[in-house]
């Protein structure tokens, strides 16, 4: 659980997903950029996942439906996560998503996907070695002594 000052959590959980309301719903139409007006069942709207993990969880009575269901954001698609099988490398994940781990992270906690999360754990094991190699060497020789690490001296 991250600290409610943490700037990261904050920013993670701001990022918006894609949700469908389930049920009519009365009032909630400035959601879908609706003033006024009314959710209906079926409507796909993009939340922040604060709001959209509170509205996925809420139920009208003890054996109703959800307001809505959560579904994966683009940054978790069969798609990308296709690409990131393929090459890691090749995927700007900071693109996708500015906080991709920890809104990955935060989705998974929600939903019961072992692919997903064995492939984000490879990914993530491979950038961060592959990304420390190349950031601790430079690779002209000049800046901080003919090619020697640069947290050599540290």
């Amino acid at each position: 659980m991250a600290s409610y000052y943490d700037i990261d959590a904050i920013l993670t959980d701001a990022q918006k997903v894609p949700c469908t309301f389930d049920l009519d719903i009365p009032g909630l139409g400035y959601l879908d950029e609706n003033a006024g007006g009314d959710i209906k069942a079926g409507t796909r709207v993009s939340l922040p996942l604060w709001l959209s993990t509170l509205l996925a969880v809420q139920r009208l009575g003890p054996s109703s439906q959800p307001l809505c269901t959560l579904d994966f954001p683009a940054s978790i698609s069969p798609r990308v996560l296709a690409a990131l099988k393929a090459g890691p490398k090749t995927v700007d994940l900071r693109q996708l998503a500015s906080h991709y781990y920890d809104l990955a992270a935060r989705v998974l906690e929600l939903f019961e996907e072992e692919e997903i999360v064995d492939v984000l754990s490879e990914v993530r094991t491979l950038t961060h070695v592959t990304y420390e190699g190349e950031r601790l060497r430079d690779p002209t020789g000049a800046a901080l002594g003919m090619g020697k690490s640069f947290g050599a001296d540290l």
